[in-house]
């Protein structure tokens, strides 16, 4: 430090404080919110804190200075703890007859209020799906609009509430469907719903998880004008939702004695204690076969990846991918699994 400039020293200081709190963050997939919400606010900055790291060791080192470990030191921990936030290797995909493709995609009602200023979103987005073509789909935020025509599925549930405009989750299936239900969420219109699928001789049973919103508005500016004392209540009280929602979810899911795929807007990320427990020893079918940073939620200065496919290791995990087509505040994810090797 003695031979550093007093610029060096503030940023080495800065440098200092990104990195702990980016330690401090590999811990929280472990502490439930309930009893540590404050710090579980930290996990929504995990992305901005790698890159911050990244930046910081780049800095260091080409001033060639021994500053470039402390940062060095924590990204690796990182990775071989949970995973690089980017994958640099090619989406993994591998074409085969007994391919399933599963989609998820939270849709925002279809852009049912026009918070998109943009005419026939929802014929947009009937078109995006008819032409991927997945065997199995998954809505969150699902609205029952009149100019969807998604008869191209034979099958599909769906469980709505609200008034004047209904809304809610919806599986959508080209593989009959035998049995559905859902697991009611306490105190919210949020809520997870399942249906059991028949492909060949097999039952899959297929959950659409949507999980409490943090209720935060993604553009920059308008997070700015909000009280950050109300922001940060707001966060924490959701934090706590989610636990709960979570927990009930995989009492739920202990109790089914079939191959699962699990779908959903977890409103967290894979650094998170929901996360972790949901996942349990399922797949993260990104992680098997995606590739860069797998951005899921429109976020407009780092990548945020909220939307999740998680499958039974008894799937192989042939093909991930994160598309680009802005419908609505989230981006549609597909998966493509094999029953068996």
């Amino acid at each position: 430090m003695k031979k550093l400039s007093f610029i060096n020293k503030v940023i080495y200081f800065i440098n200092v404080v990104v990195a702990v709190l980016l330690m401090l963050s590999y811990v929280l997939p472990f502490l439930p919110p309930k009893t540590f919400s404050i710090l579980a606010v930290v996990n929504l900055g995990v992305s901005f804190l790698i890159i911050l790291n990244v930046l910081f060791f780049i800095y260091w080192l080409i001033r060639l200075k021994k500053q470039l470990f402390l940062s060095l030191v924590v990204l690796c921990v990182g990775y071989f703890s949970f995973g690089s936030l980017y994958k640099f290797s090619s989406s993994k995909k591998v074409e085969d007859a007994e391919n399933i493709k599963v989609m998820n995609y939270n849709v925002r009602l279809f852009n049912l209020y026009e918070w998109i200023p943009e005419s026939g979103i929802e014929t947009k987005i009937n078109n995006f799906i008819e032409a991927e073509s997945p065997d199995i789909l998954s809505f969150q935020e699902y609205h029952p609009h009149e100019n969807m025509d998604l008869s191209f599925f034979k099958y599909k549930y769906e469980k709505l509430s609200g008034t004047k405009a209904k809304y809610g989750q919806a599986i959508f299936s080209k593989f009959p469907i035998v049995h559905t239900g859902s697991v009611e969420f306490p105190n919210t219109s949020n809520n997870a719903i399942y249906a059991d699928v028949v492909k060949g001789q097999d039952t899959l049973r297929v959950y659409n998880v949507h999980l409490e919103s943090l209720r935060i508005d993604a553009k920059v500016e308008n997070l700015k004008k909000e009280d950050s004392e109300r922001l940060f209540n707001r966060v924490s009280t959701s934090f706590k939702m989610q636990q709960t929602q979570a927990e009930l979810f995989v009492k739920h899911k202990k109790a089914c004695t079939y191959r699962m795929i699990i779908y959903g807007d977890f409103n967290n990320t894979a650094f998170s204690y929901v996360y972790r427990t949901i996942k349990g020893d399922l797949n993260d079918t990104f992680k098997e076969a995606g590739n860069g940073f797998g951005r899921s939620y429109d976020f407009k200065f780092f990548p945020v990846r909220i939307d999740f496919i998680l499958a039974d290791p008894v799937f192989s995990v042939n093909g991930f991918k994160s598309y680009n087509q802005r419908y609505s505040d989230h981006y549609p994810i597909m998966a493509t699994l094999k029953l068996g090797p």
